[in-house]
């Protein structure tokens, strides 16, 4: 059967919930099922990385909640968003929850469908394009290639290394030849870099710096692994931000 190219929407019966990955911040980089499920919403609740551009262009009747969390200043509790997305849904709503990048990726997303599962709402989900990949790419570098790197990693970068709740085996890290793809970690970067030579990764690994990725204000600083803290902190750098480290920066351009 030959593809449609009209965009119709989401079936107008669901009353739930639908997760929606809004991919790296430039509107055109939301998925069409995306852009289906907020034609067809009652109400958005979405958060500051998301593609706040596209909510212009909704129906003005769309109730939209912002719940942003900016780092350092305002906060939205995740105990909130979940108790709104669940009250708006149980008023009958069709409510959609919009992130940025993948909810999966480091986005509390399956938190939110626990959650929502707990209190019986119907929930569905729609990936969206990890920053994680998709802002590397913008910038020109690639998280793999052949005969460079057979691996990358992406970590969360929100908790130094030395934090008494970090996950994350740096020593093992440090230890691996791939890609390292460090998301939330500009305050900390300087930590984690150390931490990195510390376990044997050497301080002239290039790295780099994609800031605003996929916007107009995006920008690459390029360093290298022993820099990597005071390129950040001399270059005023704001999240968001991705950090790349490893041998693939070399290919930018």
């Amino acid at each position: 059967m030959p593809r449609s190219n009209t965009i119709t929407l989401a079936p107008s019966d669901f009353r739930g919930v639908t997760l929606v990955g809004g991919g790296p911040g430039d509107a055109d980089l939301i998925t069409v099922a995306g852009i289906k499920a907020l034609l067809a919403a009652d109400v958005v609740v979405t958060d500051r990385l998301a593609p706040r551009e596209l909510l212009a262009d909704l129906d003005p009747s769309i109730e939209v909640i912002d719940v942003a969390k900016v780092p350092r200043s305002r906060f939205t509790a995740q105990e909130e968003i979940n108790r709104l997305l669940v009250e708006r849904a149980r008023a009958g709503k069709n409510v959609v929850r919009l992130k940025g990048g993948d909810g999966y990726v480091f986005g509390r997303g399956f938190e939110e469908l626990l959650a929502l599962q707990e209190a019986g709402v119907p929930v569905r989900v729609i990936p969206g394009l990890s920053s994680s990949i998709s802002v590397p790419a913008l910038a020109g570098i690639p998280v793999t290639h052949r005969g460079v790197v057979h691996e990358f990693t992406v970590v969360s970068g929100h908790l130094p290394p030395d934090h008494p709740g970090s996950l994350i085996d740096w020593p093992g890290l440090a230890q691996m030849r791939g890609t390292l793809v460090l998301l939330m970690a500009v305050e900390n970067a300087g930590a984690i870099a150390a931490a990195l030579i510390d376990g044997g990764r050497s301080a002239d690994t290039p790295a780099a710096v994609i800031c605003d990725g996929s916007l107009p204000t995006e920008r690459t600083i390029i360093s290298s692994l022993g820099g990597l803290g005071s390129d950040i902190a001399g270059e005023n750098i704001e999240p968001p931000a991705i950090i790349v480290i490893g041998e693939v920066v070399t290919l930018a351009g």
